[in-house]
């Protein structure tokens, strides 16, 4: 793997990023999210911020996976 620190940081960044903003989306279509966050109950922040860790973990791994290992394939 011959990837730089620059890659590695773009990756995390980007996917970072597009899983804040799909897992908010989700949420808020879900209607899991309000438009006030302190109009939501606890459970409905803890489901909200899993959310978009779940979605930021799966995007920094698919973008990790595509950028960084399938060019050497």
């Amino acid at each position: 793997m011959s990837a730089s620190l620059f890659d590695i940081l773009m990756v995390i960044a980007l996917g970072t990023l597009t899983g804040m903003g799909i897992g908010l989306i989700i949420g808020f279509f879900a209607g899991i999210q309000r438009r006030e966050w302190s109009a939501m109950n606890r459970n409905q922040k803890t489901l909200q911020v899993a959310l978009v860790i779940l979605f930021c973990v799966i995007c920094i791994a698919g973008l990790g996976y595509y950028f960084l290992i399938v060019p050497e394939m």
